[in-house]
């Protein structure tokens, strides 16, 4: 149980950074909301993998697909998050 909450701070952590490298433009983000950045576009890299393939992943969460669904999850959700804080700025 704790090996899995810290293996979702880890994938959470790196998939987050590596979508906030990824898009361009400032994000002011903390260390924190980067590694929720990155477990919610990993339930979202996901579901779209569940989507698309019509098969569930249960293997562990070290495999080149699952990191890759994380990412672009990640930036999906980025992107959206960007969208709603200029709107609300405007």
């Amino acid at each position: 149980m704790l090996g899995t909450i810290i293996g979702l701070l880890v994938v959470g952590l790196i998939a987050g950074f590596i979508a906030r490298a990824i898009v361009p433009g400032r994000q002011a983000m903390s260390v924190p909301q980067t590694i929720l950045l990155g477990i919610v576009g990993s339930f979202i890299g996901g579901f779209l993998g569940y989507l698309i393939f019509h098969k569930d992943s249960q293997d562990g969460f070290v495999q080149p697909s699952s990191w890759i669904g994380s990412i672009v999850g990640a930036v999906i959700a980025l992107l959206i998050y960007m969208r709603l804080q200029s709107r609300s700025r405007v």
